[in-house]
């Protein structure tokens, strides 16, 4: 709990809805008759809407992106690091909008929402959704804001998809997509990685094939099982021993299966915690958004033909050391938009803390970022 806010804080933020009565088809073929969108805001939009900036969370992200909630709130927003007076994205020059997707469980409409149609939680009924569903109800949430064109579209990991998805889905409502610790695809190791956390949820006895709700129980062992296993990936070996090493909790081995190891301990914690605030069935989904997700599949594999509408400009940021989406797959990315003709910055960090090197503020990733989104805000009059 700060005593004080940061100057470089956005304060005390309060989360908004934006109900939506009419229908939205999704891309499994089923509709959403309504939903509700629960997103924050940060910063003022100018007279002429052309400094909002669009963030996308990723898969166990949220809208509360920057700030805090309350004076008793012990830590700010997700990406609060990069969010704020002075930061890369610069609330004293950006309005930002960072909106809980639809399948969300902080307040967007989900699985343990209401379905109108029953007056029951939509527990496994709630549609399978896509990265492309989450731009097109992102796009209805700027109309009623007043955002025709977005200044950037930025996003890490899956919000880094999405803010690929937006330049292919809709050209003309975004100048830049700032892409950061990305794919264009998953590998065939990342969805088994997404596969093995969905059977530890689904293998659960309290999962009650998705219908948990209705029995007052949740799956907590299969969903903290599925975030130990998400959280290995998100880190590399070299922060993993830094952190941990073979450091024990006590001094001496005990013989058992206890957590005698730190890092053992710290991932049991880790699952723990992420169990009592996320939801299963969103943990269901936002796995197979990202498995689905694959641009250049309905153009024979060619990632290039699949940005040819694009007319923005490209932000690509990746980390010499996250595995779980490799500098690699970056560097496709970038290639394809060469090959596509169009204008795009690229930097591989170097980083030591794997796949979430995103969130952490290091000078050279901070550096890039702010430079570009000072482009990005003087090209925008802000």
């Amino acid at each position: 709990m700060p005593e004080t806010l940061p100057k470089d804080s956005v304060g005390i933020v309060t989360p908004q809805a934006q109900t939506f009565a009419a229908p939205v088809t999704l891309d499994c073929g089923q509709a959403l008759d309504q939903y509700q969108l629960v997103y924050e805001t940060y910063g003022e939009l100018n007279s002429d809407a052309s400094n909002a900036v669009l963030v996308c969370h990723a898969l166990s992200g949220h809208h509360h992106a920057a700030g805090y909630h309350s004076m008793d709130e012990r830590k700010p927003g997700w990406w609060d690091s990069c969010i704020g007076p002075g930061k890369p994205i610069d609330t004293k020059r950006f309005f930002v909008v960072c909106p809980n997707n639809i399948g969300g469980c902080h307040g967007s409409t989900g699985p343990a929402s209401i379905d109108p149609a029953t007056g029951k939680p939509y527990g496994p009924d709630f549609p399978v959704v896509t990265v492309g569903d989450w731009v097109r109800t992102q796009s209805l949430l700027a109309d009623r804001l007043g955002i025709d064109q977005w200044a950037a579209v930025v996003g890490g990991s899956l919000g880094g998809m999405q803010a690929m998805q937006w330049s292919m889905d809709y050209p003309e409502r975004l100048r830049h997509a700032v892409i950061i610790a990305s794919t264009p695809r998953l590998t065939a190791q990342n969805i088994a990685f997404n596969e093995v956390a969905r059977r530890a949820i689904t293998s659960d006895q309290e999962f009650h094939e998705g219908r948990y709700y209705e029995h007052n129980t949740l799956p907590r062992r299969g969903l903290m099982l599925a975030r130990m296993v998400g959280h290995i990936t998100y880190l590399s070996d070299a922060s993993m021993g830094e952190k941990f090493g073979r450091e024990l909790r006590d001094q001496a081995y005990k013989f058992g299966y206890d957590a005698e190891f730190q890092v053992e301990s710290y991932l049991r914690y880790q699952g723990e915690r992420f169990s009592e605030s996320f939801d299963a069935n969103t943990y269901l989904l936002m796995t197979r958004a990202l498995d689905y997700f694959d641009p250049a599949h309905e153009y024979g594999g060619d990632l290039a033909k699949a940005l040819a509408p694009a007319k923005c400009q490209f932000l690509v940021l990746s980390f010499s050391t996250d595995w779980r989406f490799a500098p690699a797959r970056s560097e496709e990315m970038v290639n394809a938009m060469i090959a596509a003709r169009k204008p795009v910055s690229y930097a591989e960090i170097d980083a030591p803390w794997g796949h979430d090197a995103f969130l952490i503020p290091t000078p050279r990733y901070t550096e890039a970022f702010t430079a570009y989104m000072d482009r990005v805000a003087r090209e925008s009059g802000a």
